[in-house]
């Protein structure tokens, strides 16, 4: 028989042994899970741990969310401030208008489509009894047409996305993805480009010396109408040499000059030579490069010893591959043309003559020997006809760059389009002052010389900011109750964290 103390110490210590057994097992339990355990840790990091915080009652968006609802708040914050703006510069315009000539007749509502959505305000409306007509003045002074309901901004992004994307429906859809609503449909934007006042005349404020650069060729596009035929649209880019632009090159004063009518074409290229670059036909010096088209080679004939001619090395190793390739003389027509030695290419392929065992590839290869032998200095490097007129040659780089121009052209204008002699031009002109970055928007009214203030420019900038500092004071008003994430109450974690910014002077 066991005493009573001796039975509290029994059972105690066989409690104390169970527990000691069970926490043995646990801790090999948990050895063995230790792995399962970390895959699970880990899956909730990569989750972004929100399993792990469901303990707490905030309930957070996510970023993709709070992004949406800010850019959301910034577009209706953007069109009450601008439609403020706009309403305050016109009323600033009334009080200092001409009042015997410009009678106030009533203030009209109207909508424009901005980058940021649509902004609705109301501006005045005037007679000019000089002029006999009805106008808005702020349309003048600000230099939009309020009758077109686009703002300028938005029309020129509208016309670089449509010279940029590959076609006018995919602009829609980019322009789309950038305002959040279908701003304008693809027929809108293929007018905003017939309409647009493009100028490619820009002439160089530098030239970089007495050498100018032309890579010449032509594009096939395909005319819309039964039975027009393609028409080729002959373009020339010129620039003045290479400059190096961290790990890149670029061209120097890069332009473009796309031919329009039937006349000569080097005739009326030398015209705009001198008109943008300056050009001097007793001092300049021209390198073309090109392909063997007879409206291309002409060039030698025109400016005879003032240009160097040269077959564009694409073109002419295409040839060469289709006629020579697998040819045992394959390997060595190559090192010759890629070394440019004109006499060692011709020997060559004088030497294939008769070994091609395909007649029409004979003929081929006639045509381009007798091609290259008619033109004397068409493969060599321009860099020695350069030296021989004692012009430095340091850092000059092989012609070439035209196929690349091209196409960037081809893959716009042609990928099996057709198009009207209209809309080609004016989207050749506008892609053209794209590529050369002198893209810019004539967009003032004709009439904007005409009903301009007296009040000097000076006074023009007080009134401009002046009517921005009124503007500005309503950012609190629109700003206020537009996030949701922010409308908590002063308890929760968002509301102490801002007013701790507050007290510490970040905000």
């Amino acid at each position: 028989m066991i005493p009573r103390r001796g039975l509290r110490t029994f059972v105690r210590d066989a409690r104390r042994g169970h527990q000691a057994k069970r926490g043995r097992k646990k801790q090999m339990s948990c050895k063995k899970d230790s792995l399962p355990a970390m895959m699970v840790m880990t899956n909730i990091h990569k989750t972004g741990g929100r399993e792990s915080m469901k303990h707490l009652t905030t309930e957070w968006p996510l970023l993709k969310e709070l992004e949406e609802q800010l850019v959301r708040t910034l577009q209706k914050v953007f069109a009450v401030l601008l439609a403020a703006l706009l309403e305050e510069i016109d009323q600033q315009l009334a009080e200092a208008r001409d009042k015997r000539r410009y009678q106030l007749k009533d203030k009209r509502p109207t909508t424009i489509q901005t980058l940021f959505g649509e902004v609705t305000f109301r501006r005045n409306y005037y007679y000019d009894r000089q002029a006999g007509a009805y106008t808005f003045l702020l349309d003048a002074e600000l230099g939009f047409d309020g009758a077109q309901s686009i703002s300028p901004c938005l029309e020129g992004t509208a016309v670089e996305l449509a010279v940029e994307c590959s076609s006018y429906r995919k602009a829609t859809r980019t322009l789309e993805s950038i305002v959040g609503y279908a701003v304008l449909s693809h027929e809108a934007i293929r007018q905003l480009v017939l309409e647009a006042p493009v100028s490619l005349h820009h002439p160089v404020s530098q030239r970089h010396g007495r050498v100018l650069f032309v890579e010449a060729d032509g594009l096939f596009i395909s005319r819309q109408g039964k039975g027009k035929r393609a028409k080729e649209e002959k373009i020339l880019a010129v620039h003045e040499g290479w400059k190096r632009n961290g790990s890149q090159l670029e061209l120097v004063n890069r332009r473009h000059y796309l031919h329009e009518g039937a006349g000569d074409v080097w005739e009326r290229f030398e015209e705009w030579l001198m008109n943008e670059y300056a050009y001097d036909p007793c001092r300049d010096l021209l390198i073309i490069n090109g392909d063997a088209a007879s409206w291309i080679t002409a060039c030698r004939e025109y400016f005879g010893k003032r240009a160097c001619f040269q077959l564009d090395r694409f073109h002419v190793a295409r040839e060469l591959r289709q006629c020579l390739s697998g040819h045992p003389r394959w390997r060595e027509v190559r090192k010759k043309l890629a070394k440019q030695d004109e006499e060692g290419l011709l020997v060559e392929l004088n030497s294939a003559v008769g070994t091609l065992e395909d007649e029409a590839k004979e003929k081929q290869m006639v045509a381009m020997i007798r091609r290259i032998e008619s033109m004397p200095g068409c493969i060599r490097d321009y860099r020695e006809w350069l030296s021989e007129q004692g012009v430095e040659t340091t850092g000059m780089r092989p012609m070439g760059h035209a196929e690349s121009v091209m196409s960037r052209f081809a893959h716009r204008v042609k990928s099996r389009r057709s198009w009207k002699d209209q809309g080609l031009r004016a989207f050749l002109r506008a892609m053209a002052a794209r590529i050369d970055g002198i893209w810019r928007r004539n967009g003032q009214l004709v009439e904007e010389e005409e009903t301009r203030t007296a009040a000097s420019a000076s006074t023009k900038s007080k009134r401009v900011e002046q009517a921005k500092r009124k503007a500005g004071r309503l950012w609190a008003d629109v700003v206020r109750q537009n996030l949701p994430c922010l409308q908590r109450s002063s308890g929760t974690p968002i509301h102490q964290a801002l007013s701790a910014l507050r007290d510490f002077g970040w905000v």
